[in-house]
This record gives structure tokens, C-alpha cells and sequence, in this order.
């Protein structure tokens, strides 16, 4: 038992010098952030409640505020802050991999009143073997590394498809191709409360191939085809959905330029954080595809070698049967950023951003979001 704890003492005297230690053939790395935010936010409608989605970052579809409510708030949190591990093993000649990451985001326990208590969520968990990837990170229908710089949490949220779930890839050069969870998002005939259906037997596909030029760009174009499936009550319906992606970054000099543009009918939940379900219910409770597009622009200009800033628009809009629909149905988002960034050092950076944000209904009801944010942060 001595020799044990002598052990996990050596091992953790270790971790506390280095993020990366070897045994064997199996490498170790213990990676993630610290990162604090203030958020000085106005609400065209008067802020949603402490606590809301909204005030942690901006999500299309929670800004169009609560009546009663003042309009100007602040907030002070550290939640984005995350840490992940990573293993990696050389088994003659194949790599094994294991990663998983948590962060403090999205929960709605804890409160602002004492100790600003919140339970960590799984980000990413997956296992790597050559060519193969089981378990859950982001979608094969998204490209992370072309999401602008921003301060805010997802940074174009509404221009983008932004999807973590379970998932099995294969990557074969630039070629990737996965079975994904499927979850099927429908708005009620004549509009309503969105329903979740939960029964879906067919697993999302997704096809994606990443490629560069001589020059430096790099591009991917990806495609999703679905089953769009609900089992509820007297509701037994089922229709195919799919979606276009391409995404790039293209060096300009020192600076880039990073793009997006995605169309579809029936991508629901996979666009702008589900701000659009992806189907009606008819009057015969069948589904009717709703047909959306988005994307987003971004320009990263470095003034010198520790400062930079990012220009982004970002824009979304689902083409509603309002017969089917009704009027209280999000319809179009859009959102701006600019910030100036600074790293004395490079693990830090320390920054101010401000963004519009605006979200309106098809029966023209809308929201507003003006905000200034600041933010330290420190890669571990």
C-alpha cells in the first residue's frame, strides 16, 4: 500500500510540473483553460432571469427578453473555463487515442447568490484507432477550426452548424464518413411548444472531404442526409431530410478570412443551435420539411505579434409554411462582432468584444442584444 500511494504521489508531482508524461509506449496529456467574462448586456425586451441561456452566451432564439425585467445587466462568470485529458498509444504501429474534456456551460443549477456552483458537462468523450473514432465530439458535419475568433461562446452561432453527439467516423485521407445519433426536432401543427420525438431508428449520415491548395487555404464541403422520425400519441410520420456545407480559411498574409455557408431541408437542430425545428406537422400529422440557410464571414487582422482583431457577420433564415406554422416561429437571426485581442504572453489573452445580436418571428416580433464583453483567458 506504501509503494502505492509513493506511486500516485510520483505521478501527480509529475502532472503538476509537466502536461505531458510518458510511460511506456502511452503518452499523457493533461491540456484546457481558465476563463474568466464580463458581460454588459441590453435587452431590447428586458433581460431574460439570472441564470437564463442568454446570459451565459448567445444563443438565436433567447434573446427576445422578458417583459417586466430591466434592460441593462451584468454579468461575471468563469464558466466557460474547461479541462480535458488525452491518452495516446503507439501499439506497433497503430494509434490509439482516448480524449475527454468537461466544462461548466449550459447547466442551470448553481445560482449568483453564494458560491456560483456549477456541475461540469461532458463535452467530448471518444476513442481513436487509425482510421476509426467512436464516441462523442463535434458533429462530421461541422468544421470547428473555421469558427472565427471571438470572445463570444460560439462566435457566429446562428451562421454555423454547431453539433456535439456520439458518433462512428471513418477518416481516410481527406475523406471522412460517420453514422450519427439522430434526434428529430418538429413544431406542431399551427405552431406550439417544439416537440422532441426521441424515436428515431435510422442513424444521420454524414459524408465531408477536407482539402487545401498550394497557397495555404484550407476548405471542407460535407453533406448530411437524415431521417426526420416521430412516434408520439396518434403520430406516426417519417420523411428524409439533408444538408449542404462548406467551410474555409484562407490565409491573406499574416491575417485570414473564415467563411461558411450551409442549406437544407429538414437540417433542424444541426443549424444555429436548433433556432428553427426541422419540420411542421400538417393537418394529417404528417412532416413537412422546413428549408433553412445560414452562414457566416470573418476577417482576423494582426495589428502585431500580440495584438489581433476579428470582424464577423453572421446570418441565418428558415423559410416557414406559415399556414402550418403559425406567426410565433423564429425566422431569421443575425449577428455582428468586433473585437480587439491582446497576448503579452501566449498562453494569455486578454480582450473586449461587442456584439448585435437580432432575432425576429415570422409574424415580425423580435429581439435585440447589444453587448460588451471582457475576458482573460489562460491555456493550461
Amino acid at each position: 500500500m506504501t509503494k502505492l500511494k509513493l506511486s500516485l504521489t510520483a505521478v501527480a508531482t509529475m502532472l503538476a510540473m509537466s502536461s505531458t508524461i510518458a510511460v511506456a509506449e502511452t503518452e499523457f496529456k493533461f491540456g484546457g483553460y481558465v476563463k474568466a467574462d464580463v458581460m454588459f448586456s441590453d435587452y431590447s425586451n428586458g433581460a431574460p432571469d439570472s441564470g437564463n441561456l442568454s446570459r451565459q452566451f448567445y444563443v438565436p432564439g433567447t434573446i427576445y427578453g422578458t417583459a417586466g425585467n430591466g434592460e441593462q445587466v451584468v454579468d461575471f462568470q468563469a464558466r466557460e473555463s474547461r479541462f480535458n485529458f488525452k491518452s495516446t498509444t503507439d501499439l506497433d504501429g497503430h494509434k490509439l487515442s482516448g480524449f475527454i474534456e468537461l466544462d461548466f456551460m449550459t447547466h442551470p443549477d448553481g445560482n449568483e447568490r453564494v458560491s456560483n456552483s456549477y456541475s461540469p458537462r461532458i463535452r467530448h468523450a471518444f476513442v481513436s484507432f487509425d482510421n476509426w473514432t467512436v464516441g462523442q465530439t463535434w458533429s462530421t458535419f461541422q468544421n470547428p477550426g473555421a469558427l472565427p475568433e471571438n470572445l463570444d461562446f460560439v462566435g457566429a452561432a446562428e451562421g454555423t452548424p454547431f453539433v456535439r453527439q456520439t458518433q462512428v467516423r471513418y477518416t481516410n485521407g481527406g475523406f471522412q464518413f460517420a453514422i450519427e445519433n439522430p434526434e428529430t426536432t418538429v413544431t406542431p401543427n399551427g405552431g406550439g411548444a417544439r416537440i422532441v420525438s426521441g424515436s428515431g431508428m435510422v442513424p444521420d449520415f454524414v459524408a465531408r472531404y477536407n482539402f487545401k491548395t498550394e497557397g495555404g487555404a484550407k476548405f471542407t464541403v460535407a453533406g448530411l442526409a437524415r431521417q426526420l422520425n416521430i412516434e408520439k400519441g396518434n403520430i406516426d410520420s417519417q420523411t428524409m431530410g439533408y444538408g449542404v456545407s462548406f467551410t474555409g480559411v484562407i490565409p491573406v498574409g499574416d491575417d485570414d478570412i473564415k467563411l461558411s455557408a450551409t442549406a437544407g431541408d429538414g437540417m433542424g437542430r444541426y443549424m444555429a443551435l436548433n433556432y428553427a425545428n426541422a419540420g411542421v406537422l400538417d393537418a394529417d400529422g404528417d412532416i413537412q420539411t422546413i428549408s433553412s440557410y445560414g452562414g457566416f464571414a470573418s476577417y482576423r487582422h494582426w495589428w502585431n505579434d500580440k495584438w489581433r482583431s476579428s470582424f464577423t457577420l453572421s446570418g441565418f433564415k428558415a423559410d416557414n409554411d406559415v399556414a402550418l406554422t403559425g406567426g410565433a416561429v423564429n425566422e431569421e437571426s443575425y449577428s455582428g462582432y468586433v473585437n480587439l485581442l491582446y497576448s503579452p504572453v501566449k498562453p494569455i489573452t486578454v480582450g473586449v468584444e461587442y456584439m448585435y445580436a437580432e432575432n425576429k418571428k415570422q409574424n415580425g416580433d423580435k429581439g435585440e442584444l447589444n453587448r460588451v464583453m471582457f475576458s482573460l483567458k489562460y491555456v493550461l
